[in-house]
């Protein structure tokens, strides 16, 4: 079976006719993302003058395809269910792979998954029947991974709610991560609203060789632009290293491009992509694909002189590219692995390494594990033992199926290795670390390196003092054998069991093999299409895991006065920081549960300790959420204050549904990433920047704020009365990025309130 191959079939056919109805309206050659993006417009937006001011202009598109892992899914299907409608309009798919532990092994940890989220699994499964989505069951695979393997397509169009959606730019496809309200709308019949992103043009010299892998690019990028350096752009890489990269080497590449920020990344279609379409059993696609193959990609021109058309031009060579090790405790510090060794001393990280993990939506691909593969058995004919502990997430059942049949599962084993289920597992914090049982808990100072996308303190096992480094599979392999972090493969050498000193060769891969599958085999559960109507969604009384959603007020069209400060934060604040991931997924259904991790991560920029804030009524100090849920019961609106790129990192749309909860009106930050200030929003915050960032040491911990938003309107900054405790007053100016639509948003308490109003 191949997925949507009527609706692809009709994409094709249309393709071309709709990229010169484009050129008719534009005077210049197109990059590979605008032939996509205008080929996905709403048809009344089709105007001359939406191609010209990227600056102004949000467009609307109807993307081709939904896509929901089963954390983020129960909240979407909740707002989704209040809209009354009886099938998705647009393509839908659920893939359970967030709320499987790894703890004990593959098999035992989706057993213990399938017990204890039940009720979850339940919920979703009945209404991926009802509405007629495409379910996926715990352990068929992270999403990621099986949308690359069953529904990406070459210029295509997909949302995902999950912030790294644009792996499935490695086929080609413009994929945007979204908050789940973005996507209740679509599967709704609403469209996607997008502020027409710049383009940045990353362009590949030369060719990827050695040590060096697909990995090594983006974490070189993250650190050449940092984690907000790709905010509001997509990312378009071009240039003759483009054919030596694999497809999943180029989702991996994409994927992690969610790590600066950025709204998409892609590739232009080539013969890596068809050779992937082809060996997952999709030669149909592949095909289309190849008859309009000079239009997957951007104009001649464009190659030719990019710096005309890309809005930034970025430059790589792959010749001298070396590997790189990034982190600890942030994606974007990158360090070449011969200068490891020099950082490691300067900045007194600790080098041994207690932990190795490969997999994840990032690097789980059946090359990526081929290549570990290739470094084990080196090691075992080289007489070297593992000296970290060693542990791997397979990106799918296919995968893992592929790898239990070409005997890696027991190379692995025999390694000393241990296979975790096919699902994000400790890259996500779903990780029962060895030592760290709830009241066992040391929170000792040691290292860890996996090959996922994200280091941010505490997200792996939940100790703060974990320095967290990313690396290739590869490097990632090789360096567990050594145990320490500064070893550098690539020329070091290691002792042996006997004595002797051997040296690693350069790591081979394996493409995957071609093999059908049946999908039922690989976790695919199939929906009825008949009577859906008469069909019942599952959510068990007084159930401790889901709840049903209220609508959040509405505006009363009056200035936000007397707001109290909830907390002022400093330094980094993700979107771990503001709803942590762990043993908290389970409540991700549960709005009134989940809201008691508010913030519990961020540091008080007053005490420079976490979840500890003042209530100025009491005197006292208390947890965030406490302190929210008092102030609420007094009808008091609070303020949250932030630094810069506030809400980095995942999609989580419960770090703007909790504050909203919990009486929070407004958020007032030096600067926002893209989908946590889209997904405030969205939930009728009032989305906020300092005009000028020093204004943020101003606030003090006992003020009142007066907000004068009675008018407001787009492109108009907002005057701000700070009336602190000695009764001294302030004024300070702040700014909004709140068009008309999305101030309709405000006005009526959320984004899915004024979807309702509109449709009835």
């Amino acid at each position: 079976m191949i997925f949507d191959i009527d609706m692809i079939q009709h994409f094709y056919s249309n393709f071309l006719y709709k990229i010169e109805k484009i050129r008719n309206l534009i005077d210049h050659p197109m990059t590979y993302s605008e032939k996509i993006l205008y080929s996905h417009l709403v048809e009344k937006t089709k105007n001359k003058k939406s191609f010209i001011d990227k600056n102004e202009d949000y467009m609307n598109f109807l993307p081709d395809r939904v896509i929901m892992q089963d954390a983020t899914a129960q909240m979407t299907l909740l707002q989704f269910m209040q809209t009354k409608k009886f099938k998705t309009f647009v393509p839908t798919s659920i893939h359970c792979d967030h709320l499987i532990s790894a703890k004990d092994g593959s098999d035992l940890d989706l057993k213990n998954a399938i017990e204890e989220n039940k009720e979850i699994y339940n919920f979703l499964r009945s209404a991926s029947h009802k509405y007629g989505i495409d379910f996926w069951g715990p352990g068929s695979g992270i999403i990621h991974q099986v949308v690359l393997e069953n529904y990406a397509f070459p210029g295509g169009m997909i949302i995902g709610t999950d912030s790294h959606t644009p792996n499935a730019g490695g086929l080609g496809m413009l994929a945007i991560g979204t908050g789940g309200s973005d996507a209740a709308e679509i599967m709704s019949g609403s469209f996607l609203e997008l502020k027409i992103p710049k383009i940045m043009g990353i362009n590949l010299i030369g060719k990827i060789n050695g040590w060096t892998s697909s990995k090594d690019i983006i974490l070189k990028l993250s650190g050449m632009i940092g984690v907000s350096g790709g905010k509001n752009y997509i990312i378009e890489y071009f240039g003759e290293g483009v054919d030596s990269i694999s497809c999943v080497g180029k989702a991996t590449i994409c994927n992690m491009g969610a790590e600066i920020g950025s709204t998409a990344s892609l590739f232009p279609y080539d013969v890596r992509m068809k050779d992937f379409l082809n060996k997952n059993g999709r030669d149909q696609i592949s095909m289309m694909s190849e008859k309009i193959k000079d239009f997957l990609k951007a104009d001649p021109e464009v190659y030719k002189e990019p710096h005309n058309y890309y809005d930034k031009v970025i430059e790589i060579n792959l010749n001298v590219l070396e590997p790189y090790i990034n982190g600890p405790f942030t994606p974007d510090k990158a360090t070449p692995i011969s200068q490891m060794k020099k950082e490691a001393i300067q900045n007194n990280w600790p080098t041994k390494i207690e932990v190795g993990l490969i997999g994840s939506c990032t690097n789980s691909s059946y090359e990526d594990l081929s290549k570990a593969i290739s470094i084990i058995q080196q090691a075992k004919k080289k007489k070297l033992k593992m000296n970290s502990e060693y542990m791997i997430s397979p990106g799918s059942k296919k995968i893992y199926s592929l790898m239990k049949e070409k005997g890696f599962l027991s190379i692995f084993k025999n390694a000393g290795a241990k296979i975790f289920s096919n699902a994000c597992g400790p890259c996500i914090g779903q990780w029962v670390r060895k030592g760290n049982k709830e009241k066992e808990y040391v929170k000792k100072k040691n290292t860890i390196i996996h090959s996922f996308n994200r280091n941010f303190s505490s997200r792996n096992d939940g100790n703060p003092k974990t320095h967290t480094f990313i690396a290739s599979p590869e490097i990632v392999t090789a360096l567990v054998f050594s145990g320490d972090l500064t070893f550098n493969p690539v020329k070091d050498k290691l002792k042996n069991e006997i004595g002797e000193y051997v040296k690693f060769e350069e790591p081979k891969s394996m493409e995957i093999p071609k093999k059908k599958f049946n999908l039922k085999e690989l976790g695919y559960e199939n929906w009825i299409e008949k009577n859906n109507k008469n069909l019942s969604v599952i959510i068990e009384k007084n159930s401790k895991r889901l709840q049903i959603l209220s609508p959040f007020l509405e505006w009363d069209k009056n200035n936000l006065l007397n707001i109290k400060l909830l907390i002022k934060i400093k330094g980094k604040c993700t979107t771990d920081h503001i709803s942590m991931a762990g043993p908290w997924l389970k409540y991700r259904g549960h709005l009134e549960k989940i809201s008691e991790n508010l913030l519990m991560g961020a540091i008080n920029a007053f005490n420079h300790e976490k979840n500890k804030v003042k209530n100025v009524i009491t005197r006292n100090y208390s947890t965030v959420y406490d302190l929210a849920k008092f102030y609420k019961s007094k009808n008091i609106q609070t303020l949250i204050v932030g630094e810069y790129n506030y809400g980095e990192g995942s999609s989580r749309e419960h770090a703007a549904m909790e504050p909203r909860f919990l009486g929070v009106r407004i958020v007032l930050v030096k600067s926002f990433s893209r989908i946590h200030e889209i997904n405030l929003k969205k939930q009728g915050i009032l989305a906020l920047t300092f005009l000028n960032p020093n204004d943020y040491y101003k606030i003090q911990e006992e003020d009142t704020l007066h907000f004068y938003v009675k008018n407001i309107r787009p492109n108009q900054n907002i005057k701000v009365e700070l009336i602190h405790n000695n009764g001294f007053k302030e004024k300070i100016i702040v700014q909004h990025s709140y068009n008309k639509k999305e101030i309709q948003w405000f006005k009526a308490g959320s984004s899915l309130n004024f979807i309702k109003k509109e449709y009835t």
